[in-house]
């Protein structure tokens, strides 16, 4: 496995400034660049980097059941060290070329076992005293949780759709991923036809709540046949890129200090309001903001 630079450089291993959140560029990336060094050098894969931050960020989790803050702290450190490993993956990926459409579901799917496992063991934590009651409270705001980081993810790769073009972006679409999932059987391929099976779910949600912005991306296929002009991205990134700090606010960082806080203090639950409420609200005025942006556009193109 060999770097496509002789000297890559941290720039070089991100998706681009305009989407990256203050703590990522400053902390995560940087962390994640030199282990994206280090396991080239080993010639570790980015999906099996991924596999490892998987079983890190699930170790995570179960240390929130405990209420001894060092096992508390120690769930901490291994959640940072996981999406450490989750930066570097992606980064390793960009700086050798050896992205994969494995590796983009993985990737998705990386913080959902963290957080199912977070999301479980604060649930066994708080029954004692919570009873039943907690169970309903834990599987509304881990829905929200999938709903908001999906959503963060599309309009990223949206954004990116109109940055890079196509080879930037990870955008999908459910049209495709349906050819690809009908054209073998589940006995030739049944851990890719899963994967497959899960990742088309995962993007026919995100495209029924954004319906301005599919009928935008029709029209833009139609009319130039999927290569958008000039004025257009640059018009489009303009409005876009102000909502940007929502998707990163949806994303890890944030909710991963309320967690902290809320699990260090001894009040976990506090970190499902938070989910429920601030988080809520900031993904559904993002969902608005980003329908109108796109309907305007429209209106423009047609």
């Amino acid at each position: 496995m060999n770097l496509q630079q002789n000297n890559p450089t941290l720039e070089s291993s991100l998706k681009s400034v305009d989407t990256e959140e203050f703590i990522d560029l400053y902390f995560y990336r940087p962390i994640g660049y030199r282990w994206a060094l280090f396991f080239n050098k080993l010639g570790v894969t980015p999906n099996q980097i991924t596999i490892a931050s998987i079983f890190i960020g699930v170790a995570a989790g179960v240390c929130f059941y405990y209420t001894e803050i060092w096992i508390n702290l120690l769930g901490v450190f291994l959640l940072i060290w996981a999406n450490s490993f989750d930066s570097a993956d992606g980064q390793l990926a960009r700086m050798t070329g050896q992205k994969s459409e494995l590796g983009r579901i993985l990737d998705g799917a990386c913080g959902d076992f963290w957080f199912g496992a977070i999301y479980i063991a604060i649930m066994c934590r708080l029954w004692p005293q919570w009873g039943c009651w907690i169970l309903p409270l834990a599987l509304i705001a881990g829905y929200f949780h999938s709903k908001q980081a999906a959503m963060a993810d599309y309009y990223r790769n949206v954004h990116l759709l109109f940055l890079k073009g196509k080879k930037g972006s990870e955008l999908d679409n459910s049209y495709a991923l349906k050819e690809k999932y009908r054209s073998y059987k589940w006995k030739d391929k049944p851990l890719q036809k899963f994967f497959d099976r899960m990742y088309l779910f995962y993007t026919v949600g995100q495209e029924l709540w954004t319906k301005n912005l599919q009928r935008m991306l029709s029209v833009i296929n139609e009319k130039y046949k999927g290569n958008a002009p000039e004025w257009f991205c640059l018009a489009y990134r303009e409005k876009s890129f102000p909502l940007l700090k929502y998707t990163n606010m949806l994303s890890f960082n944030l909710r991963s200090i309320v967690l902290f806080g809320s699990v260090l203090s001894g009040f976990p639950w506090v970190y499902f309001v938070f989910e429920l409420t601030v988080l809520n609200f900031m993904l559904i005025y993002m969902l608005v903001k980003y329908e109108r942006i796109c309907s305007v556009f429209i209106e423009k193109i047609e």
